[in-house]
């Protein structure tokens, strides 16, 4: 006599022919990040020094994590000393020191006649979702393609922090909103004050938004009120469409803190968001008499949390973090 089966296994088994090996299968850290650290490495883009330092690769939980990660404790030479610690990609590294040369410091020396020597960050890695969403996008923050910046210190020991100088002394609100017009030119994502969570801070990532016939996608938040200067056309194709994206919200800290900018690629006075044209002008290049002072932060100085841990420092209800 035939025995009988019951109806739970019956289920069990159909949904494990159903699934396959889905079980077995492992979620894969897109292509294109490892290619993108490989040619870095490739062209020597990141030079090793007391500063940046190479650490292990990060491989997970999921697929968080890089091949190539490096230690930063200071940029643009170890001029521009960060207040913590930070896990960077290989291709972030010289965005950011591409930024500091091209639009920071020219933008400080214009506006305080003094160099940028110290940077407070909000952190860059942290394997999480865009705005703690378990369906949205993987935040870039989560292959360290990512870092958040509050503040920028000078060199007479002054900081200027995006949080009180956006909408404060016209002499910051022009350094803050050129270097966030800048930022549009060299990283691929620029988030900023107006937009949600981003009072207090810069969010500048390289995500890979695709290609238009003028290059790279870029996308800023709020974007420049006087579009920044486009390349030639590549083809003769119609734009593709906008698409809206599981951008970044916050790594952002609720409080204040201590915290600089310049030129943009384009010839001409800065650009500036809302309207606001930057006070100060094209700066020409002059070498400096000696190189900025190395920041060394006080004792005690450098409260931040670590990277990778922000619950209960960001803005917003509940204090859920994004990017």
């Amino acid at each position: 006599m035939a025995r009988s089966v019951s109806p739970f296994v019956a289920l069990a088994a159909a949904l494990l022919i159903f699934s396959g090996c889905g079980f077995r299968e492992r979620a894969e850290r897109p292509a294109w990040r490892a290619e993108a650290e490989n040619a870095c490495l490739a062209e020597k883009l990141v030079t090793v020094s007391d500063f940046i330092q190479p650490a292990s690769e990060i491989d997970g939980p999921g697929i968080c994590g890089l091949v190539h990660p490096f230690r930063v404790t200071a940029l643009a030479g170890g001029t521009v000393a960060l207040n913590a610690p930070q896990t960077l990609s290989c291709p972030m590294i010289p965005a950011l020191d591409r930024w500091i040369a091209e639009v920071v410091q020219p933008a400080s020396q214009a506006s305080f006649g003094q160099p940028v020597v110290g940077i407070r960050t909000f952190g860059s890695y942290s394997c999480r979702r865009a705005n703690n969403d378990p369906f949205a996008a993987y935040s870039e923050h989560a292959f360290a393609n990512a870092i958040d910046l509050a503040a920028f210190r000078l060199a007479d020991g002054r900081e200027i922090s995006v949080l009180r100088g956006w909408r404060g002394d016209p002499v910051e609100q022009s350094f803050l909103r050129t270097l966030d017009a800048g930022a549009c030119g060299i990283f691929n994502t620029v988030l900023g004050p107006g937009y949600p969570l981003h009072d207090n801070h810069f969010h500048v990532d390289l995500a890979m938004h695709g290609n238009t016939s003028r290059g790279l996608r870029r996308i800023c938040r709020p974007a420049p009120q006087t579009p920044l200067p486009e390349g030639p056309r590549r083809d003769n194709l119609p734009e593709p469409p906008t698409i809206e994206e599981d951008l970044d919200i916050a790594q952002a800290g609720s409080s204040d803190v201590g915290g600089s900018i310049g030129r943009g690629p384009s010839a001409g006075a800065p650009l500036a968001l809302d309207g606001y044209q930057a006070s100060v002008g094209p700066v020409p290049p002059s070498p400096m008499a000696s190189p900025p002072p190395r920041f060394v932060p006080a004792a005690g100085q450098n409260q931040l949390p670590p990277e990778g841990a922000p619950s209960g420092w960001d803005l917003g209800a509940g204090n859920k973090s994004g990017d």
